[in-house]
This record gives structure tokens, sequence and C-alpha cells, in this order.
């Protein structure tokens, strides 16, 4: 018997499900069984009871397991997965699931709150005149009439007692890398095809998201290059390097899927003569796989996958990919080219020819 909180394992009870009569169980076997619990056997420690029950009217032994808060649980080293009528061995995958079900128990990381972070640590300024109207209509803010205290609890920016959360420093701090230290982006453009070429231009940007985006949309602009081609009827038209839109999105979607808990690198643009390079620590999340990562949609970080959607700087969920490749072929570039491993992504821009 099991369920979501936990499950039951009776012991004098054969294959069929029938009690076998003539249990006798005294107080040392029952020692014995919950002597597992802290055998060292079973890690993490499980949460247990052992006694002794009635099932269809024969004595059993009844050892109940809570569910555990910190999956996955190991048994002699081994976690051990019933997706079906079977027991195996987890695969890689099974305990990437396990994994995220923990970090589940406790929320998203992206709505936690920042111990040492205060709301002075917060623009406020910018929260009332740019965010807050972005996510809540005018006429629900003046209804309302709550105080920003509790707007910004409402809205997962921080708590009562006035602590941001992640979601809060990565919208609104002034300087989310000194609590978040891998929340900024490193560009560095090279004079040439590979990283021992000279170095043109190296900036970190270290913004919020709402400032980050228009300071970055000003750097790809000064970096492109835009020539004229031959139109249809002896007509020319302007030609990019790269379309501004993919560029965006690429950046826009690493900073919304990067692994902000426990990685502290940045989000690395790297601008080459032929190329543009975009990583971010975070390999696939939830659903997501390595073979299936153009097809299938899941959020590491959902409340600021939420606020970057509120704020227009993604136009739609789980079209980030598709709208990268159709822009890149509009402007005639060649496709985007993708790398994920378990710990991060990257993506490849070739420029237009």
């Amino acid at each position: 018997m099991c369920g979501r909180g936990g499950g039951d394992l009776l012991i004098g009870v054969d294959d069929k499900g029938r009690p076998m009569p003539g249990l006798k169980a005294g107080d040392k076997d029952l020692l014995k069984l919950a002597d597992f619990r802290d055998s060292g056997q079973i890690l993490d420690r499980p949460s247990m009871t052992v006694e002794c029950a009635v099932f269809k009217g024969e004595t059993v032994i009844r050892i109940r397991v809570e569910a555990s808060a910190t999956p996955p649980v190991r048994y002699d080293g081994v976690v051990w997965v019933r997706p079906g009528p079977t027991t195996r061995k987890a695969n890689r995958d099974d305990e990437r699931v396990l994994a995220e079900r923990r970090r589940a128990l406790d929320g998203p990381f992206d709505g936690r709150g920042v111990p040492g972070s205060t709301l002075d640590d917060l623009d406020l300024r910018l929260f009332r005149s740019t965010y807050l109207p972005s996510v809540i209509s005018p006429e629900v803010i003046e209804e309302n009439g709550r105080p920003e205290a509790q707007q910004l609890n409402s809205l997962k920016l921080a708590d009562l007692a006035g602590t941001p959360s992640v979601l809060g420093l990565l919208v609104l701090g002034y300087d989310p890398s000194a609590f978040i230290p891998g929340a900024y982006i490193q560009f560095v453009r090279y004079d040439g095809v590979d990283v021992g070429s000279a170095i043109v231009d190296d900036q970190e940007i270290r913004n919020n998201i709402v400032d980050l985006a228009g300071r970055l949309e000003a750097l790809l602009k000064g970096h492109l290059h835009t020539r004229v081609v031959e139109s249809t009827g002896f007509r020319e038209r302007p030609q990019p390097d790269y379309p501004l839109a993919a560029l965006r999105e690429v950046c826009m979607n690493a900073v919304m899927h990067r692994n902000y808990e426990t990685s502290n690198a940045p989000i690395r643009i790297l601008w080459f003569a032929d190329r543009i390079e975009v990583s971010n620590p975070g390999g696939p999340y939830g659903q997501v796989r390595e073979d299936n990562f153009d097809r299938v949609n899941d959020y590491r970080n959902p409340s600021l996958a939420a606020a970057m959607k509120s704020l227009g700087y993604v136009n739609r969920f789980g079209r980030g990919i598709s709208r990268i490749q159709s822009e890149l072929t509009g402007s005639g570039n060649p496709a985007a080219e993708f790398a994920v491993d378990d710990s991060s992504w990257s993506v490849t821009l070739r420029r237009a020819g």
C-alpha cells in the first residue's frame, strides 16, 4: 500500500494479499525491524514506525514509512524506483526527477527569501513605475489599495517581514549579483574566430532584469554590422549580420532558464568574427531532456518566467526556439546550433553569408 504521503509494508502477508496465520511477533522482532531506520543502510534516514496490526482478522507486522522530504533515498548506495508493477534501479533521469521533487517540496528557488537582503536592496521606484503596472491592471491596484509591503508579498517579490525573494532581487535589485553570485552577464567581443584573438570589448552587466534588458539591447545593437543587399525590382535593403530579434530571444531565454541556485558562473555571450556563442548554467529541467528540448517545455524559475512575460521580454511560453530559428531563416542566417548537457546550455548563431 502506498501513496504520496508514504506507504505501508506488511510482514505476514503472502504475494496474493492473504494473511498468513500464526505469525508471532514480540518486542525484540519489532525492535530489530526498527533498527533498519538507524543502521545507515537507508539514506537519508527514513521516518518510520513498526507495530503489530490486524489485517483481515490476522496479526501482521505493519511498517509505516513516511514519504521522504529529501529524495532520492538510497539503500546501500542504490536508488530504487517502482514506476509500475516492478521495482528496478533508478537511472539518471529517475534520479533527476526525484531530486527535482525534493526541490519542489521547498517551492521553486526563485520564490525563496534571500537572507541578509532587505527592501533597501530593491529599486522600489522601479517597482511602482514599471513592474506593478505591468503585472496588475490600474483598476485592480486602485481598488485593492494594498500597502506596498503586501503588494510585494502578493507578487512573490518579498515576504511580509521585508526580506526580498530571489525573484525580487532579480527583477528589482540594485545589484542582484551581490546576493545571487551568478546573476550577471559577461560579454566579450573578439577580433577573430577563437578566444586567442584580440579582445575588442569586454563588459559585465550586473543589472536587474528591467535595466539589463535595455542595456543589453543597446550593447547588441552597437556591435551589429549592417550591409546593403540587393532585393527585388532593383531595390536594396539593409541586412544585419544577425537578426536582433533572434539575439534578444536567445539572451533573454538564457536569463529566464539559467540555474541561479547552485551555479555562480555567469551567462556568457562570446561574439566572434563568424559567430556568437551564448551559454548559461543549468541543464534540462523537469520534463525537458537532451532529446526533446526543442519540443517540450518546463520552467526551473516559474515566477521569473511569469515576470518576464508580464514585462514583455518573453512573447509566448514555449516558442523561444522556434522563434529564434524563424528569425534566422528570414534573415538569411544558418539555423542556430544547440549543445545541451547535464549542467549547461549553449547556443551558437552563425553570421549571415
